[in-house]
């Protein structure tokens, strides 16, 4: 007998062992565990490393994510990828790699799925094939199913950091500079509305916890989420929401739209949403235009004018209104955008920040603020080669990168920041 098959027998006479109507701890599962690994051991030889791997593997299965459970455990570890079973990448320190693991069967990986997502009261099946949840430390987790996913079940999980990450933390990391930080750290205070942009993984909703940290404590915040992820702190008066899905007849959803609409009859000093992706950008954006101030969110997109392109769109999705007045609409409500990126040392970094000046000739008008520019390295040539990297002649070779990572600041761009109304009403100087 090896080894899947020894864990598969002993994992169905636990099972037997544990009737139904009975509810067990977790000790009282390990007891079970044990008992039974003894009395297999019995029949079949098992090292002690072998004893010690199956109790583990088992109360995994039984009571906890199975396999998934050793990767969830590695702090290290930021994303776990399940493509139908068959194989299982996990990304750490930005780079993915193939785990030798893998789920014994479609099955179990379904079991684990029906688990997860049970826990979030969500569901998904053939017929409703996609589902976004949550593990309960926060994890946000992705689920598609056949016959969607072709290839069997896929499950995404992106981590959540088991500790609040702030402004101080991103400074250290290199994502930020001191001098923005503080920057923002005034416009978050004084009620600036902010627009977080970036690609997948970029850290937007790590910038947005960031920011929240510079909320006044006294004020009403109200956060709306797809899956509930944000870590707010110091908030006393603070308010969750959450998406829910349909019923499997289509029916009884709630929609951020609706979260949205809600929001404002409950007396928000503040509306954050997690994430602009359809229609609710018209919400959004008229919360922050009617005395919401200081209202964040966020939004994929690749740049700072995609990502205002991008609002136009998902707007028109919600409103049949002109182009000029959505713009308009978008130019009076938003005061800031930062756009988030990940260079190619897998590093994320805070790549612009802009101050939306207003609206002039059919256009949104950009006021940059601070930049990233990377800053090659020059080295004499000579022990390097004879040909830089840029090109040139001139004796020297330019190289963007010291031992594999970007070399780069966050700069200002020398311009200043025109709408200073909030600040000064709030008492605060920029200088």
């Amino acid at each position: 007998m090896d080894y899947y098959d020894l864990k598969r027998v002993l994992r169905e006479e636990v099972l037997d062992d544990m009737p139904a109507e009975k509810e067990y701890t977790d000790e009282d599962i390990m007891k079970i565990i044990e008992s039974r690994i003894q009395s297999k051991s019995q029949e079949v030889y098992m090292s002690v490393v072998t004893r010690l791997t199956l109790k583990q593997e088992l109360f995994n299965a039984i009571r906890r994510l199975d396999l998934l459970q050793e990767l969830l455990d590695d702090k290290e570890i930021t994303e776990i990828m399940v493509n139908g079973g068959g194989s299982i990448f996990f990304e750490k320190d930005g780079r993915l790699y193939p785990w030798h693991k893998r789920f014994e069967s479609t099955e179990k990986l379904e079991d684990v799925i029906q688990q997860i997502v049970s826990r979030s009261n969500r569901h998904v099946n053939e017929a409703s094939p996609i589902v976004d949840a949550r593990l309960e430390d926060g994890s946000r987790v992705n689920v598609v199913l056949k016959p969607v996913a072709i290839d069997g079940p896929i499950l995404t999980i992106r981590k959540f950091s088991a500790e609040s990450i702030t402004m101080d933390r991103l400074i250290k990391w290199g994502s930020i500079t001191v001098e923005v930080a503080n920057f923002l750290k005034k416009l978050v205070t004084a009620g600036y509305n902010i627009f977080i942009s970036g690609s997948t993984g970029s850290g937007k909703t790590t910038m947005l916890n960031a920011l929240a940290g510079y909320i006044p404590s006294d004020q009403r915040v109200i956060t709306i989420e797809d899956s509930a992820e944000l870590q707010i702190k110091g908030i006393d008066n603070l308010v969750r929401l959450e998406v829910r899905n349909a019923n499997s007849d289509g029916e009884n959803a709630v929609t951020i739209r609706d979260l949205i609409k809600s929001s404002l009859r409950m007396r928000p000093d503040r509306v954050i949403v997690g994430e602009i992706r359809g229609p609710e950008a018209i919400d959004m954006i008229s919360a922050m235009n009617t005395g919401h101030d200081g209202s964040i969110s966020t939004g994929h997109a690749n740049s700072v004018s995609d990502m205002i392109s991008r609002l136009e769109t998902m707007i028109l999705m919600g409103t049949d209104i002109p182009l000029m007045a959505i713009r308009q609409q978008i130019a009076s409500s938003l005061d800031i955008v930062i756009h988030l990126g990940r260079l190619r040392d897998k590093s994320r970094r805070v790549l612009e920040v802009v101050e939306v000046e207003g609206f002039k000739d059919g256009e949104v008008i950009f006021n940059p603020l601070y930049k990233f520019t990377e800053e090659p390295l020059l080295r004499e040539r000579g022990s390097y080669g004879s040909h830089s990297e840029s090109g040139g002649t001139d004796g020297q070779e330019a190289l963007f990168s010291s031992n594999g990572r970007v070399v780069g600041r966050l700069k200002s761009t020398g311009n200043s920041l025109k709408n200073i109304k909030k600040l000064l009403s709030a008492g605060i100087s920029l200088e």
